[in-house]
């Protein structure tokens, strides 16, 4: 969507507010011996406190409130019974719908303390990001995005799942343009002033190829290899993005 009114900004940023408080108290939930399927019903708890719904259960039929992805699963992760270990990367990824709006973020933690290995990927997820961000700004390609976050990731030698990418989001959960996560020349469309994205860099330290796992929902890299996935719901301005899903 593109936000028109101040209506529009006000209810994207009431439900933007609340994935950055579900994924604040998920944050801190997140330890050695946590199922992940206890985590969702800590999220599940939290939009139901908001009158919230679950984006992924009420639109697609996911079997969970939220996304929840372990090492080498890199996105759509199925909540349930798998048990957090220390040195483990968790990401939780959050997508509610309230009164008509719906935003996107995700995050990748640490369990207890990340090897080294790990901190450099999260630190690299980090900066894609925050390159990405900067690279989304009214008027400009909407191409830049995913030059900034290739360029990010490249330069600490992390690989890109190229396949994944992100989107337009706001009255539903996944809406146009497909935000790339790589530079793509052709790509022409520019971005105009209220355009709602969802960017996601996904970055791992193993090959490019994904696989789909057998409840046909979770993709993980396919050598088993840490990855991680970091998301923000952004508006775009003309002097640069405004994150809607920041604490």
């Amino acid at each position: 969507m593109s936000i028109e009114t101040p209506e529009e900004l006000a209810a994207m940023e009431r439900v933007g507010a609340l994935v950055a408080s579900v994924l604040a108290e998920l944050k801190a939930a997140v330890a050695p011996g946590i199922a992940t399927g206890t985590l969702d019903e800590i999220a599940a708890r939290a939009f139901a406190r908001a009158g919230a719904t679950s984006g992924p259960a009420e639109l697609v039929g996911f079997p969970g409130t939220i996304c929840i992805s372990v090492n080498e699963q890199v996105v759509h992760g199925v909540p349930g019974g798998r048990i957090l270990r220390e040195g483990d990367l968790v990401t939780l990824d959050v997508t509610p719908l309230l009164d008509g709006f719906c935003a996107d973020a995700a995050v990748t933690v640490p369990v207890g303390k990340p090897s080294p290995a790990a901190a450099r990927l999260l630190a690299t997820a980090d900066r894609c990001m925050t390159s990405a961000v900067r690279a989304a700004r009214a008027g400009d390609p909407l191409r830049l995005i995913g030059k900034a976050t290739q360029r990010a990731a490249r330069s600490a030698g992390a690989t890109i799942y190229a396949d994944l990418v992100g989107h337009g989001v706001g009255r539903t959960m996944h809406e146009a343009p497909q935000v790339s996560n790589i530079y793509e020349p052709h790509v022409r469309q520019r971005m105009n002033d209220g355009l709602v994205l969802a960017i996601e860099p996904m970055i791992g330290l193993g090959t490019s190829e994904l696989v789909t796992l057998d409840d046909g929902w979770t993709m993980a890299t396919a050598d088993g290899s840490l990855s991680a996935h970091v998301e923000h719901t952004v508006v775009v301005r003309p002097q640069g993005a405004r994150v809607l899903t920041a604490a």
